[in-house]
């Protein structure tokens, strides 16, 4: 009996002995394995290419001691131009459409009236009479050196053709405004279909005709603007003008995109609205004649205060009351295709036009950090899950 307790005693050592030691085993495989930082993220090359993820840096902005304000694109009075029949008359044709280009000189609509045919008339009539008085005049003049005729004759004489000169120089510019060919009226050749022309280069922005409609010298046909030279007209309260100087930048971005410009303080308006506010004129720092008048914007006046790090706002992400980034770790396997993402915490200060200030509790070498602008969200999530399942 005692070698049988002998023999199970020593069949139960080393069932544990040989236990033990695949649990140090495994213990050992676990530990081998490369554990992921809390404060980490994985992409695998298939999830990457999936997540468009985006990426941005941090940049110094003046986000303190700036004005906010509104305005809107507008031209200068001298680059919109409207368009109108000097003697009215009915639009015979016009291929105007609004967003045409057009060119300086460009024929953009013919008009006809009977009425242009009256003064094309009378210019030739005078024209005649002209010529007539006026050999009539010169013919008095040797007359009156021989004493032939009276010095009363003479003067009439003068005074005929001196009228009828002044008529024709008057009757002349009236058709020169009517947009007569005047060499070929000079030839007898009356129109009756006139031109209307574009007198700067730019694109069309109204069109308030149509073909056979009658229109007077007061209604304005079409509009044209050029908008090579568009300006930023802001409104500022009152109280915010001692703030603003000639010279100082203003960053502005428009309704419909997130991209943002830059303008100059060029005038500052000296009366005030009813409304307390007053105008200040502002030259775009880079034209574009994409934009178009009437864009409404919204823009910070800098006033030279200190940078800050910033960084454009979608990039920052908040969980449990804390706000934090995702920048891009250097140590990506590239035979993998693993890209390893970094969540740091941070506190967010000011944020204007789509940028966000960044405050560190201690200095960061954030100059070279490449920050998840589009996808962070997506990373958060997935942290979050991998750390459920674990």
């Amino acid at each position: 009996m005692k070698s049988i307790y002998k023999v199970i005693s020593l069949l139960i050592v080393t069932a544990i002995v040989i236990s033990c030691g695949n649990k140090n085993k495994e213990e050992t495989a676990v530990a081998e394995e490369p554990a992921v930082a809390a404060n980490m993220v994985e992409l695998t090359a298939e999830q990457y290419k999936t997540s468009n993820i985006q990426f941005g840096v941090i940049e110094e902005k003046e986000l303190s001691g700036t004005t906010k304000v509104n305005g809107m694109l507008d031209v200068p009075p001298q680059n919109l131009v409207s368009v109108s029949a000097p003697f009215g008359g009915f639009v015979k044709s016009t291929e105007m459409l609004q967003g045409l280009k057009v060119k300086k000189g460009q024929v953009i609509a013919m008009m006809q009236n009977p009425e242009y045919v009256q003064p094309q008339q009378d210019y030739i009539d005078y024209k005649s009479q002209l010529n007539y008085l006026k050999l009539e005049y010169e013919r008095q003049q040797e007359l009156a050196k021989e004493n032939v005729n009276a010095q009363k004759t003479l003067q009439k004489s003068k005074s005929d053709y001196d009228s009828m000169k002044a008529r024709v120089l008057g009757l002349k510019t009236k058709l020169q405004l009517m947009n007569v060919n005047m060499a070929s009226l000079e030839k007898g050749n009356i129109q009756s279909v006139l031109p209307l022309y574009s007198s700067i280069n730019g694109y069309v922005t109204q069109v308030n005709t149509n073909v056979g409609a009658f229109v007077t010298p007061t209604d304005v046909l079409f509009k044209i603007a050029d908008t090579e030279h568009l300006h930023a007209e802001l409104t500022v309260f009152e109280k915010d003008v001692p703030k603003l100087k000639i010279g100082q930048k203003v960053r502005f971005t428009l309704a419909n995109e997130s991209k943002e410009r830059m303008a100059t303080v060029h005038l500052v308006g000296k009366e005030i609205s009813q409304e307390r506010t007053v105008q200040i004129h502002c030259h775009l720092d880079q034209e574009d004649t994409h934009l178009l008048p009437g864009m409404f914007l919204k823009a910070l006046v800098e006033s030279g205060s200190n940078k800050v790090p910033a960084v454009i706002s979608k990039a920052i992400v908040e969980f449990e009351g804390n706000k934090y980034i995702f920048i891009a770790e250097k140590n990506t396997s590239k035979e993998s295709g693993v890209t390893q993402y970094k969540m740091v915490q941070i506190k967010a200060g000011v944020s204007e036009l789509n940028y966000t200030e960044l405050i560190f509790d201690t200095p960061k070498d954030w100059q070279n950090w490449k920050v998840v602008t589009t996808g962070a969200y997506d990373l958060l999530s997935k942290m979050k899950n991998s750390e459920e399942e674990e």
